[in-house]
């Protein structure tokens, strides 16, 4: 009898608490809600910020923001990357497409929720980054961040692709050319306190219009991106 009281009384497991912020900039319904919904599936916390929000991601630290890409984001993510706190924090961009985001590109904007907003792709997307989020770096070694990306393959061909995600030995891309795996390629591109680099590597996989690219290991200049991924990961 006890005993089966006290089981039935036995204490409820506390909630795990939030361990990161995201800043949810000057969002409309039902977007807000949505995102803050996915976020707190990851023990992310939703802060919503609104009229100031370039004064206090000066301020305050936040892992994460959110914005829509129009034209009133730039002073909102040129506050966040020259603060102290928020110079590395995650940004997610609302609306508008890769190319879009390109208006941006000096900001490594990091991932872009699509409109109109579904409540299943923005909680994919949350999935697949979560980890940088909450700075879960053992098991993400891939920084995902969209820029854009000169190529030169060996056929002297120029062109540019978007980047997806790099890491220390490589990158994905976007990109309408053709390329075949294998193919020799050498790249060009500047990420926030990266200075412009080249870099050759090689054609490692494709899938429509999206690509890999491996890094030649003997090709020291890699080395930079390596330490960029590392200091990324560290703040």
């Amino acid at each position: 009898m006890d005993n089966a009281f006290g089981t039935a009384l036995a204490p409820i497991p506390p909630t795990k608490r939030a361990t990161a912020r995201v800043a949810l900039v000057s969002l409309k319904e039902p977007a807000c809600s949505i995102l803050s919904d996915c976020f707190k599936q990851f023990t992310i916390d939703p802060i919503i910020l609104n009229g100031n929000a370039g004064d206090r991601l000066k301020k305050e630290k936040f892992e994460a923001c959110v914005l829509k890409l129009e034209p009133a984001a730039e002073s909102v993510m040129d506050a966040a990357r020259n603060s102290l706190s928020n110079a590395r924090m995650v940004i997610y961009g609302l609306g508008g497409s890769a190319q879009d985001a390109m208006a941006f590109s000096k900001y490594g904007i990091n991932a872009i929720f699509n409109e109109p907003l579904e409540r299943s792709t923005a909680l994919k997307l949350v999935r697949a980054t979560q980890t940088l989020v909450l700075h879960e770096f053992r098991r993400y070694v891939r920084v995902p961040v969209i820029t854009e990306v000169d190529l030169v393959a060996k056929d002297r061909r120029r062109f540019k692709a978007t980047s997806k995600e790099i890491s220390s030995g490589g990158m994905s891309l976007t990109s309408a050319q053709e390329l075949g795996v294998g193919s020799g390629i050498e790249v060009s591109f500047a990420l926030l306190t990266l200075p412009r680099i080249w870099v050759k590597g090689t054609v490692s996989w494709k899938s429509k219009n999206n690509f890999g690219i491996r890094f030649e290991p003997t090709d020291q200049r890699r080395i930079k991106i390596k330490e960029w991924v590392e200091a990324y990961l560290e703040c």
